[in-house]
């Protein structure tokens, strides 16, 4: 008997987190609005930007946003240092990428027209991308060898 109670409360248990995903995701066509968020900052600029942790987060990325406020980015983040290469399939805003090193180095810069299936690629193994609109780090003199700071870059060390 304890051992079919065992089975039925971890069955629900699997249900409940089944159904916690599902509500998580975007329905096809939508954009992903409800991620975790963190704080990042570049020299004297606060970005708020939203957490692509699973695969599926960062497969979805900023696809269907129609807009996005100038101070928020999405960083995607990756189990392991990779040579990271994005597209813009389904994203209907202009973006820069920012390929980040463990440390928060800005390793190469990427302007990406939307709608398009052009890769754009880090220069050197990566395990986080900034994407941010196009010309937010020009605007405020940000290149590679500009340092960001925050939370997800001090877990990596």
């Amino acid at each position: 008997m304890k051992n079919i109670v065992s089975r039925f409360v971890l069955a629900i248990g699997l249900t409940a987190c089944a159904l916690h995903a599902q509500a998580q995701a975007p329905a096809a066509g939508q954009p992903q609005l409800g991620l975790q968020r963190t704080t990042i900052t570049a020299g004297m600029y606060l970005i708020d930007a939203q957490l692509a942790l699973s695969p599926r987060e960062r497969e979805i990325g900023l696809m269907h946003r129609k807009d996005m406020p100038a101070q928020e980015g999405m960083l995607f983040v990756f189990e392991q240092p990779a040579t990271q290469c994005f597209w813009m399939r389904n994203t209907l805003l202009p973006l820069t990428a920012a390929f980040v090193a463990d440390d928060g180095t800005i390793v190469n810069l990427a302007d990406m027209k939307p709608m398009t299936e052009n890769s754009h690629c880090s220069e050197k193994p990566v395990r986080y991308v900034l994407e941010m609109n196009q010309g937010w780090f020009a605007k405020r003199g940000l290149k590679a060898g500009a340092r960001l700071t925050g939370q997800p870059f001090r877990a990596a060390k």
